[in-house]
């Protein structure tokens, strides 16, 4: 079986147990969203397979914030599989430096590998899928739909959007509604502009419905 055969067997493996934002299905959506962006860029397209393929691995949110957990059980897989260190590597600086982190994080890493697993991450976190994946998240959470007197915290650092509780509708403002404008390729931005356009409409009918208009 082959490298690529094998990280997908391991993931399915791994996350079979995983909430359902952040499950298989994710890794499989965004493998695709990598796959058709990497088509347009001139990459190392078995870093992006890989990349997308364990960029959730270990997700620190469900690890008690442990950020270290994601990469280790990345390299030691990759370890088995007899993957040269230089692949490890970057398939590792891809793992650490993806996440959104409350968007004041800045990168510590770039290539075009990141890049397009980056925007293949970020086109899961919005339109009609991210809908339901936050909607999902906050389920799990157990946290309110909306709250009109909790107003969204766009200042937050890394650490206060790791633990913030505020309503999921908040989510949208602090994350959702950014990552349009924090696409890398032509790919990812043309394919968020129309995810974008997608959760506006969700949120005007949403407020409509909530003040009794609709």
């Amino acid at each position: 079986m082959t490298l690529i055969n094998n990280t997908i067997l391991f993931v399915k493996e791994q996350l079979q147990h995983a909430e359902g934002g952040h499950d298989w299905f994710h890794i499989e959506r965004v493998y695709k969203n990598a796959l058709l962006i990497a088509k347009e860029e001139d990459c190392n397209l078995e870093i992006v397979k890989l990349g997308a393929l364990l960029h959730d691995i270990a997700d620190s949110k469900f690890h008690n914030g442990d950020e270290k957990i994601g990469p280790k059980v990345a390299r030691g897989f990759l370890v088995t599989q007899n993957v040269n260190e230089n692949t490890i590597t970057h398939v590792i600086a891809i793992i650490e430096n993806i996440s959104f982190k409350g968007g004041n994080f800045e990168k510590k890493f770039t290539s075009k590998e990141l890049d397009i697993v980056q925007d293949a991450d970020r086109l899961d976190a919005i339109g009609a899928i991210g809908i339901a994946r936050s909607f999902n998240y906050g389920g799990f959470k157990n946290r309110p739909l909306y709250n009109p007197e909790i107003q969204p915290n766009l200042n937050m650092s890394k650490e206060e959007y790791k633990k913030s509780e505020a309503p999921t509708l908040n989510h949208f403002y602090e994350k959702l509604l950014l990552l349009k404008d924090k696409m890398n390729t032509e790919t990812g931005k043309k394919l968020a502009k129309e995810r974008h356009a997608f959760m506006e409409k969700f949120l005007a009918q949403f407020y409509a419905e909530w003040e009794g208009e609709k």
